[in-house]
């Protein structure tokens, strides 16, 4: 019998405190909704690329729908701290600007292993960031939320890592073409997507979209909260994904120098002329 997965009733709506709520935590939050409520459109694409296994796909599209339901809570919960804030007008604004290519019949990671090995990296990465962003805020709806997805998270990666040791069994990928992936995959997270969900849901109608802008601000704000326990938990699953020792010294490197990057930059952001509000 399969686990209940949680629902939007589950969430203590009850419990909100405005009076804990952190402004600067907010924009973060309202980019958040806009991300994973585009659980679908990855989909698509993943089903597309795993055209002749319906077990992955029936997999990706449950996986999706708990996706969607992220950003639906997330949204939900920016828009009771912010009721002039329209959730719907800022997904079709995100949506109008940034948008994935779902037709492709091929990974653009180059085969069916590699691209599960991005798909680990996305769910460890967004599970400490979840992580740090409930541990940050005060406010008991938000954590509340918080924990519910960040242990989402964790279970996505496990479900895309079972995947991937099937199918590293019909595809030989070595441990550093997936290091290489992993890592690629941990560097786009300075792309547009997160830039544009932050711009589409926190600027003000008529403004342009500056990249660098509004990436930096976003950024700023993203690094600030990471906590050392989630990079290194983080790390230590990443190169497991890559078929590398997540216990070893190099993964203690690792980490500590990801941590040590996210803190400087976010220290420079701060001090740096034209980052967006």
């Amino acid at each position: 019998m399969s686990r209940r997965h949680w629902t939007l009733d589950d969430i203590p709506w009850d419990r909100f405190d405005a009076s804990k709520v952190d402004g600067e935590l907010l924009k973060i939050v309202k980019a958040a909704s806009l991300v994973e409520y585009n659980g679908d459109d990855y989909a698509e694409y993943l089903c597309n690329v795993f055209v002749d296994d319906a077990d992955f796909q029936g997999e990706a599209r449950r996986w999706a729908a708990e996706e969607v339901q992220h950003g639906e809570a997330l949204g939900r919960w920016a828009q009771m701290v912010d009721p002039s804030w329209d959730f719907d007008s800022a997904v079709r604004r995100f949506r109008d600007g940034y948008r994935i290519s779902v037709d492709s019949t091929e990974s653009v990671r180059g085969s069916r292993a590699g691209e599960l090995v991005a798909r680990c990296i996305v769910e460890v990465g967004t599970s400490s960031y979840y992580g740090s962003l409930g541990e940050a805020s005060q406010e008991p709806v938000l954590r509340a939320i918080c924990q519910r997805i960040a242990a989402d998270e964790l279970r996505h990666y496990k479900l895309f890592y079972d995947h991937l040791r099937r199918y590293l069994d019909k595809e030989n990928i070595g441990r550093l073409r997936r290091l290489l992936i992993a890592l690629g995959r941990m560097r786009e997270t300075e792309d547009d997507e997160l830039s544009y969900a932050y711009f589409a849901a926190n600027a003000p109608e008529g403004v342009d979209y500056d990249r660098k802008r509004w990436a930096d601000a976003y950024m700023l704000r993203a690094y600030q909260i990471y906590r050392r326990k989630y990079v290194d938990r983080a790390t230590a699953m990443t190169l497991k994904a890559a078929g590398l020792d997540p216990q070893s010294r190099i993964a203690d490197w690792m980490s500590r120098g990801a941590y040590w990057m996210m803190k400087s930059r976010a220290q420079k952001l701060q001090h740096s002329d034209g980052v967006a509000a």
